[in-house]
């Protein structure tokens, strides 16, 4: 089966510095997958090469069967590729159901000029869009929440607003940056739960940079691990736990 996400010697210089260098990991259809290491292993600017934000040095992104590697980034989001950031980049005088309505701009099937016009087409965009919108927020758990200020509610709930907002977008595969930071141990058992609800119901394949072990353990069925910009290891947990290297080097023995 074709991995739906194949990450081909990814390599990416800014300067002097490589931050990521041959990097190579297949992500298969339907999974949960981890990827971890420490801070400035090369995660995020992983995320960014994938997503488009940056065009790598040399390699190849492939989604499914489709070249991603010098797409643009709106190009990348219609094929079905969506993500968050690890800060939450929500709008704070905008209630929840538009944060998440935002996310879904780029399925109108105008231009600006045409939605201005508020023509019978883009009418019935907007309305299908309200609904896909309050969707995803019953599927997150957010429907109590959709019309306050997101300013005034906790970080974990806005995490999960971000969450719905990519969600809104139809995605193939969801990259989420970092979603359990800064939240409490209950706040991330309860995304925990949400994540593996949506896994079951949508059966969406989902990518995960985390630094809380112990929520990727139980959450993720496959982990890759980088170590300055190169991959240590993959395997699932099981094998990841128990690689000398991982512990020795990244772990610290947590798990």
């Amino acid at each position: 089966m074709v991995p739906i996400l194949s990450v081909r010697d990814l390599t990416i210089r800014f300067g002097g510095v490589v931050a990521l260098d041959a990097v190579s990991i297949d992500v298969p259809e339907r999974s949960i997958f981890g990827l971890i290491g420490p801070n400035g292993a090369g995660k995020t600017t992983c995320f960014n090469c994938i997503s488009g934000l940056y065009r790598p040095t040399r390699g190849s992104v492939r989604l499914g069967h489709t070249e991603l590697t010098r797409m643009p980034r709106h190009g990348v989001a219609r094929l079905g590729l969506s993500r968050t950031f690890q800060n939450v980049a929500l709008y704070p005088s905008l209630t929840v159901r538009e944060n998440v309505m935002v996310g879904a701009h780029a399925r109108l099937p105008v231009s600006m000029f045409g939605a201005a016009l508020r023509s019978r087409v883009v009418r019935a965009a907007e309305q299908e869009i309200a609904h896909a919108a309050d969707s995803a927020l019953a599927t997150l758990r957010l429907s109590a929440y959709a019309d306050r200020s997101v300013a005034e509610l906790p970080v974990g709930i806005q995490h999960r607003v971000e969450i719905a907002r990519a969600l809104v977008t139809r995605p193939r595969l969801l990259l989420l940056d970092e979603p359990a930071a800064g939240l409490t141990a209950g706040e991330v058992d309860e995304l925990r739960e949400v994540l593996l609800h949506l896994h079951e119901e949508l059966k969406l394949t989902m990518v995960v940079v985390e630094h809380n072990m112990r929520f990727v353990m139980k959450t993720c069925s496959d982990l890759a691990v980088l170590s300055f910009g190169r991959k240590l290891a993959q395997g699932s947990p099981e094998v990841v736990a128990n690689d000398p290297a991982v512990i020795d080097a990244y772990l610290g023995g947590v798990l």
